[in-house]
């Protein structure tokens, strides 16, 4: 399961058009509004996560660029700060991605950036306080 924090601004031409919902019916992908401010005949502006496979996360980009609509990825760069960790494992049983799994047989807590989507859910489930957050932005290619 691939997922992103993504945000669209619409133009007023396809600001009336169900956008999400084609999403989910054309391209099997899976949403959560975060912030939506979207009036008819005026640009708008939707935060979602966007979760899928990710073959169908690129169509599904595809599609909403081919709409006009501007496709920016809210990154969240997420870091741990290895002197405060001391591995005891909390982050990995939130983490959706695998981002953060333990390395046998030394028991380390590891950390793939590459895998990890920004949910956030490991800083609010580290002990000891290592994993931090920071917003980016990125245009989608």
């Amino acid at each position: 399961m691939y997922s992103k924090i993504i945000s669209l601004r619409f133009p007023k031409q396809v600001a009336h058009q169900p956008i999400a919902m084609n999403l989910v019916r054309k391209f099997d992908l899976s949403f959560n509004i975060l912030q939506a401010t979207i009036y008819p005949r005026k640009e708008g502006l939707m935060v979602l996560e966007l979760s899928g496979h990710q073959k169908n996360f690129k169509k599904g980009v595809k599609y909403l660029k081919g709409l006009g609509i501007r496709v920016e990825s809210l990154a969240q760069d997420i870091k741990r700060d290895e002197e405060k960790c001391f591995h005891c494992g909390a982050c990995t049983a939130v983490c959706p991605t695998g981002a953060l799994h333990v390395s046998r047989p030394d028991m380390k807590v590891l950390f793939d950036k590459e895998k990890c989507s920004g949910c956030e859910w490991c800083v609010s489930a580290c002990p000891a306080r290592a994993m931090e957050v920071r917003m980016n932005k990125a245009i989608l290619s």
